[in-house]
């Protein structure tokens, strides 16, 4: 019979000890070629979803360039008729509007002169108190007061 010695022992347990981590490290590995693989068809399937979205991204970025241009132009020919209205009021104030505040001062004048204070003249209007930003009618005040 033969006897087992220590170094035999040894020598089984270190080659069992191998055979389980070549084990291990193979599974290990087999599992990181599946999620690279997984990556790789995820990595593909995004590329090719992708490349329709910029393209679209790119159109509307230069549909929102054109709609930009084209509320500039209006904007500048707001400005322009801005500025024609501006100049065209200030002309028609200018020529008109001293004489006829004149004639409507010459008017009254001749109203008052005339006829004192005439009946479509009305009496003068109650004052109103402002409260708190608000404004109270003659009539509520005097109300208030007997309260």
């Amino acid at each position: 019979m033969h006897t087992v010695s220590g170094g035999e022992v040894a020598g089984i347990l270190v080659a069992v000890f191998w055979a389980i981590l070549v084990s291990f490290l193979a599974v290990a590995l087999a599992r990181l070629a599946q999620t690279l693989k997984a990556t790789t068809k995820l990595v593909a399937d995004v590329t090719d979803q992708a490349v329709p979205l910029l393209a679209d991204a790119s159109a509307a970025v230069r549909s929102a360039q054109t709609q930009i241009d084209r509320v500039d132009s209006i904007a500048s020919d707001v400005q322009e008729v801005t500025s024609n209205a501006s100049a065209l009021s200030t002309t028609v104030a200018s020529t008109f509007g001293g004489p006829l505040v004149k004639v409507a001062a010459f008017g009254y004048g001749v109203r008052r002169a005339l006829g004192g204070r005439g009946d479509d003249v009305p009496a003068k209007a109650p004052r109103r108190t402002v409260i708190v930003g608000r404004t109270v009618p003659a009539a509520r005040r005097k109300n208030r007061k007997k309260d």
